[in-house]
């Protein structure tokens, strides 16, 4: 069976770059040993977005008085049906990757696939039958798991990962959420939303520490006035689940103290999977975790090319996708760019959401530059007063020397559709002047981006 292309994995980089390379007028296979779509579409992205939308509905729900709304009756969170709709989304998008493969002509083949020297897959099905495909290029996606701690291994049960999270039968009462990233941060809200209560722990001085600080200490002041007790600077020591609760050793700044709570999340981040693919074999190099590629996904050996969250980018859904159409396209003959990525906007689904892109204002500096910053907050949002959520602000930061936008930070309902907005400034070299002299529509959440952007200037109106 012979292809210009397989691809390894079927997530957000995978079907991507096989859409992609079949529009080029390829001849294209995509293996897939477990769900269409990947992590993202089944475990990650898309159904963690649904519970989030149900704790959100429930909390719009029970502050209804807020908005002039009587409800008679207890409202109660049925985490049960929350999950079954999550999972049917999940369901439904995965559906529509099958239909988007089979309408490009893209030939699924299900196992598990294993690279050989000569650019040779070979798949082994459930059943155990082993297929042999050839092809001109090989491309590995086979993204990432979750990280697991030597002393926080999960049984699935009282120390669990963001799978099981998912898939919770029943509601908790208390639950410790170990990391602080978008999937701590996200499951730490959901969870507090439907009445549990969560104690989120943080290695690093901030929260999203990857995050602007003013930005991170802004959540984490909305985190704990939701009741959320947050823990920076911590580790998790050990923890005892002997009993019928879990018993947690955390370690701060002030000494040691022992949490109880139901159930133990690990969020700590996640390893590639590129274990057992045959990457030795084929003396593809590797290094910390991660397959070395070039600017075009090219590994050390001619014919073989990696993306995604096997790579060294940033583990997130748009850049894998971004990652395969570069790398698919640059494989056909064209011309595509590089990746800038220091261009990547990241989004973090809590609420309130953060969505940020481009330089911190300490990265900036350390970098070198003479940086102006911009906030505004949106307590003087004319939108964010209207729909009942004040929480917020967003931050600019300029290079000083020629007004040029290095950084846009978002704390609020709605950023991470707004983010979009910094990208595509940055992407065109945009200036101070340019965001403050283009008209945002009012009232809505992107005008604060320009009174951020006019505020760094002295021009701002509504301060």
């Amino acid at each position: 069976m012979d292809f210009d292309i397989i691809i390894l994995g079927s997530g957000p980089g995978g079907y991507v770059a096989a859409i992609r390379a079949s529009q080029l007028g390829m001849k294209v296979a995509v293996v897939e040993k477990a769900e269409l779509g990947g992590v993202c579409l089944n475990w990650g992205c898309i159904p963690t977005k649904a519970l989030l939308k149900s704790g959100q509905v429930y909390q719009y729900i029970k502050n209804s008085g807020n908005y002039g709304i009587s409800l008679g009756g207890e409202v109660n969170a049925d985490l049960k049906s929350m999950v079954k709709r999550s999972r049917e989304v999940a369901g439904n998008m995965s559906k529509g990757v099958q239909f988007l493969l089979k309408k490009n002509k893209i030939e699924l083949i299900q196992g598990y696939g294993k690279i050989k020297p000569g650019k040779v897959v070979e798949v082994k099905s459930t059943s155990g039958e082993v297929k042999v495909l050839k092809a001109k290029h090989i491309i590995i996606a086979t993204g990432a798991r979750a990280k697991e701690l030597p002393g926080l291994k999960q049984d699935g049960k009282k120390i669990i990962g963001y799978r099981k999270a998912l898939t919770l039968e029943e509601k908790p009462e208390s639950m410790v959420v170990v990391g602080s990233g978008a999937i701590g941060s996200e499951f730490a809200y959901f969870y507090n939303s439907i009445g549990v209560k969560i104690t989120l722990v943080e290695f690093m001085p901030h929260i999203v520490p990857l995050e602007d600080e003013e930005v991170s200490k802004q959540l984490a002041r909305s985190f704990k006035k939701s009741g959320i007790k947050v823990m920076t600077s911590s580790t998790v020591e050990k923890v005892d689940i002997e009993g019928d609760k879990c018993n947690v050793t955390i370690k701060s700044k002030k000494g040691e103290e022992l949490v109880q709570a139901d159930i133990v999340l690990s969020a700590v981040g996640i390893s590639s999977n590129i274990e057992n693919i045959g990457l030795t074999e084929t003396g593809i190099k590797t290094e910390c975790d991660k397959i070395v590629v070039d600017e075009f996904y090219r590994t050390n050996v001619e014919g073989y090319y990696a993306i995604g969250d096997v790579t060294p980018g940033p583990a997130l859904a748009h850049v894998a996708s971004a990652e395969g159409i570069v790398c698919v396209e640059k494989i056909a003959g064209h011309k595509p760019s590089p990746i800038d990525y220091n261009n990547i906007p990241g989004c973090t689904y809590c609420s309130p959401e953060v969505a940020s892109v481009g330089y911190t204002e300490k990265a900036a500096i350390e970098a070198g530059y003479d940086v102006k910053t911009g906030k505004f907050p949106y307590m003087a949002s004319g939108k964010a007063c209207a729909a009942g959520n004040r929480d917020g602000l967003v931050k600019v930061v300029f290079n000083n020397a020629n007004g040029e936008l290095l950084g846009l930070h978002m704390l609020g309902d709605n950023v991470t559709e707004v983010i979009a907005e910094g990208v595509v400034a940055r992407n065109m070299k945009s200036t101070a002047e340019n965001i403050i002299k283009s008209i945002h529509p009012h009232p809505t959440m992107s005008e604060a981006v320009m009174e951020a952007a006019a505020a760094a200037y002295g021009e701002a109106v509504h301060l």
